[in-house]
């Protein structure tokens, strides 16, 4: 995919995210119930999608919350009344989240969250680092490893970390350059593959260090199958059995991408709608897995 084309997916991954106007929070506080009634924007502009291994529940993070659809059901609402812009999103185990991106304007906390976790399902949220200094729009764990790329508070300046230890501490990397994705080996977490503005790239020292692959640009997936799967800005759907040194077409999800995910051998996309779509084949056929909740108020 050539440079045009990676300057609309990259406008679209950004659209809508905000800094310290973002939504979120890390307490599971009840909200005041004699707070001013409200229209409840729904879901707006998918940052990131993920299953609960506990229950087949899917996920979705929103600029303006995070919502859950539960297994056998299309309608994705509002996780416990949070209204958290989940830039970083990804499910580490049954219940168990980890996340970033920036407050609800209703808690009292920094407009970068760091890194967060949820043990509950995204009832509730917990501090593990960085807070106040970093915003994670491209978050990725497997194990202990975990990835993050985003901006530094201070600098505002692009910054790739990993850690080792879950999140506690963190290493700091370079890339080939800004990061759009990134894919972790189902079998080695220190092997990845990065979408950048300059083409994809791989690593097997966890960022250390970098070696090109080709010139395709979009969302990527490692599904438990050993495929890489990169969907790009016109929503076409490409698989790699070679980690990702060469690509043949195999389906289409309609749409322009908002967010990317693979669990196990299914595939989960955001259309810039809200509406999710998954795959069973491969990527082969779509169809509907969920739909935003239609704003109401309250």
């Amino acid at each position: 995919m050539r440079r045009p084309v990676l300057l609309v997916l990259a406008a679209g991954l950004i659209a809508g995210c905000g800094g310290s106007d973002g939504d979120g929070g890390s307490s599971d506080a009840d909200r005041s119930s004699d707070a001013p009634a409200v229209e409840d924007p729904g879901a707006v502009h998918v940052h990131g999608l993920g299953v609960n291994p506990k229950d087949g529940a899917l996920f979705v993070a929103t600029h303006t919350g995070l919502f859950r659809a539960p297994a056998g059901q299309q309608t994705a609402v509002r996780v416990a009344n949070r209204h958290q812009d989940t830039m970083g999103f990804t499910v580490v185990g049954p219940d168990r989240f980890l996340g970033s991106g920036h407050p609800d304007l209703r808690e009292g906390l920094p407009p970068f969250l760091g890194l967060i976790r949820s043990t509950d399902a995204g009832r509730s949220w917990q501090a593990i680092s960085l807070m106040g200094r970093a915003d994670f729009h491209v978050l990725e764990a497997s194990g202990k490893r975990v990835y993050g790329f985003g901006s530094d508070y201070q600098t505002r300046a692009p910054t790739f970390l990993t850690s080792d230890d879950g999140g506690r501490s963190w290493a700091k990397r370079s890339t080939p350059g800004g990061l759009v994705s990134l894919a972790i080996s189902p079998d080695d977490p220190e092997h990845v593959v990065a979408a950048t503005e300059r083409g994809l790239y791989s690593s097997r020292e966890a960022g250390a260090g970098w070696r090109p692959l080709t010139g395709d640009v979009g969302l990527l997936s490692w599904a438990s199958s050993g495929s890489v799967f990169l969907v790009d800005a016109q929503g076409a759907v490409r698989e790699s059995r070679s980690d990702g040194r060469s690509w043949r077409a195999v389906g289409d999800i309609g749409g322009q991408p908002a967010a990317f995910e693979a669990v196990g051998q299914e595939l989960y996309a955001a259309l810039h709608d809200g509406t999710i779509k998954q795959s069973k084949d491969s990527g082969r056929t779509w169809a509907v897995r969920s739909r935003p909740q239609a704003a109401v108020s309250r």
